[in-house]
């Protein structure tokens, strides 16, 4: 049996290794940075993560993640809070602010429909969604779910419900990405591009 490291150490590894995208050993470099870390460096870390655990909630508005609440984005007075942009996690949400073209609010689901897991609506924020557009209609819902099977099917389920109260849905649009290649798209995404094309003009 090969040599594992002290107790501590492997347990430090086994910890890490259970965050996403981090294998073992990515887990057994990042201990090892640590062990030769100032003790304050490791204090001020593992102080962070407890504030994280206690401080952080979801917004009362969006559902989206804040320490403070309302959250910073839903405080802004320069958003259009009649534009609501639905997506399925908190990640999303730095996605599309990172474009720095929207400037509207968010609605976060926390999760996607997924039947065969058994996630139906009452696991998602749906009923928080419903609640607000009565509440306060919007002028426009992009729903802007992942384009995956379960993405869209969420997407068409609030559509439905969104129209029945007489709000006006849109859905993000999908393609190829600037820079790629058509050979290399998927069926799904190059129809998609088709599908949704835009007049074009060379003046």
């Amino acid at each position: 049996m090969s040599f594992q490291g002290p107790v501590t150490f492997r347990r430090a590894v086994a910890e890490l290794s259970k965050l996403p995208g981090i294998g073992e050993k990515t887990a057994q470099r990042l201990v090892f940075h640590l062990v030769h870390r100032a003790d304050g460096d490791v204090d001020e870390l593992a102080a962070a993560l407890r504030e994280l655990k206690s401080k952080l909630a979801l917004c009362s508005i969006c559902c989206g993640l804040t320490d403070e609440n309302p959250c910073i984005i839903c405080r802004e007075m320069n958003r259009d809070s009649k534009l609501i942009c639905v997506v399925e996690d908190p990640s999303d949400v730095f996605a599309i602010e990172r474009s720095g073209q929207y400037r509207g609010v968010y609605h976060v689901l926390h999760g996607c429909l997924s039947p065969l897991e058994g996630v139906g609506p009452d696991e998602l924020k749906v009923a928080e969604l419903l609640k607000r557009v009565e509440s306060t209609p919007p002028r426009e819902v992009i729903l802007a779910t992942n384009p995956n099977v379960e993405g869209e099917a969420t997407a068409i389920y609030l559509a439905k419900l969104l129209k029945e109260k007489g709000i006006a849905t849109s859905r993000i649009a999908m393609g190829i990405p600037l820079g790629g290649h058509l050979e290399y798209a998927d069926t799904v995404t190059l129809g998609r591009s088709i599908m949704e094309r835009r007049q074009f003009s060379a003046t």
